[in-house]
């Protein structure tokens, strides 16, 4: 059987953007601790935009965070919850700072929390 080769991560050459004036992340609901970028986000000060209140913050993000992907909104401590849309998505494997991505490396989903 033929071995296939590893998967190589190639670096992000395309910078997506939203139009101007969009929010750099929507929080789906007050109370969530994560928000989702629009637009591929840069370390450094970041609007972000609460989608059933419409309040705006401006949060410190510390990482790039692409496109789709989620931001902590406080700190989260290891084996804490991660709710989004008012409920719990998942949980940190380890602590995690305001302004961190979340994603696989640092979460697991919650409907699988029994597994590995």
């Amino acid at each position: 059987m033929k071995k296939s080769k590893p998967r190589v991560e190639e670096p992000m050459s395309t910078v997506i953007r939203a139009p101007d004036g969009a929010p750099d992340f929507l929080v789906h609901n007050e109370g969530d601790h994560v928000a989702v970028s629009v637009q591929d986000v840069a370390p450094g000060r970041r609007r972000v935009v609460h989608m059933d209140s419409d309040r705006e913050l401006e949060l410190e993000v510390s990482e790039a965070i692409p496109l789709g992907h989620k931001v902590a909104l406080e700190d989260m401590a290891a084996a804490g919850e991660v709710i989004e849309y008012k409920v719990r998505v998942g949980l940190t494997k380890k602590a995690i700072r305001k302004g961190e991505l979340v994603h696989v490396h640092n979460m697991r989903s919650a409907r699988w929390q029994n597994s590995a």
